[in-house]
């Protein structure tokens, strides 16, 4: 069984901005798959698939970011998933804007989504992607309303591609394919 977790917050004035990136790929994965969110289970909506006789679970967890792993426990308790069958997606400011980067394992760096899995799991050894958004011009906001700010339409298309690209490793996921390949096959350099 796998889980595939998108990180975000579910109020719609959230909806297409920078700290959604990981709704926006589970999202698509789910578009890709031809599936939807049609339940709540954990704290989380859900969408279900059986994939070469394998159950898939794809999550969005409704607990607002900083609270995102007491969702994705309940999920990994629930369905008795282990932590290597679990890929999580999430946006990452130390990453220029477009770059995809997938790890089999890290730290939680400077998201607090993921501080709070990572914290409420007690471990950090499973597979992660994730998208940058950092501009490569000076910023002028603070950094907490920049991720909470919309995406530029003259920076959708980059997106768009990210988004694309991640889901296509988090479809990849889903059929089974190992970690590693999909590290070699999605990777991206930052600028």
């Amino acid at each position: 069984m796998k889980l595939i977790v998108g990180l975000g917050n579910p109020d719609d004035k959230y909806k297409n901005t920078f700290h959604n990136l990981g709704f926006m790929c589970v999202d698509k994965i789910a578009e890709k798959l031809g599936v939807s969110f049609s339940k709540e289970k954990c704290r989380a909506q859900i969408a279900e698939i059986n994939i070469l006789g394998e159950k898939v679970i794809l999550a969005k967890p409704q607990t607002y970011m900083n609270l995102s792993g007491e969702s994705v426990r309940e999920l990994l308790a629930f369905y008795k998933i282990q932590l290597k069958d679990l890929l999580v997606f999430y946006d990452d400011y130390d990453l220029f804007k477009g770059a995809v980067r997938i790890r089999e394992k890290g730290s939680a760096g400077t998201h607090n989504g993921m501080r709070n899995i990572v914290a409420l799991l007690g471990k950090s050894d499973f597979p992660r992607v994730r998208l940058g958004f950092k501009p490569t011009e000076q910023m002028q906001i603070p950094l907490i309303n920049y991720v909470l700010s919309g995406i530029k339409q003259e920076d959708k298309e980059i997106f768009s591609c990210a988004i694309e690209k991640s889901a296509k490793a988090g479809y990849d996921f889903a059929y089974g394919k190992p970690i590693q390949e999909i590290m070699q096959l999605y990777n991206t350099k930052s600028e």
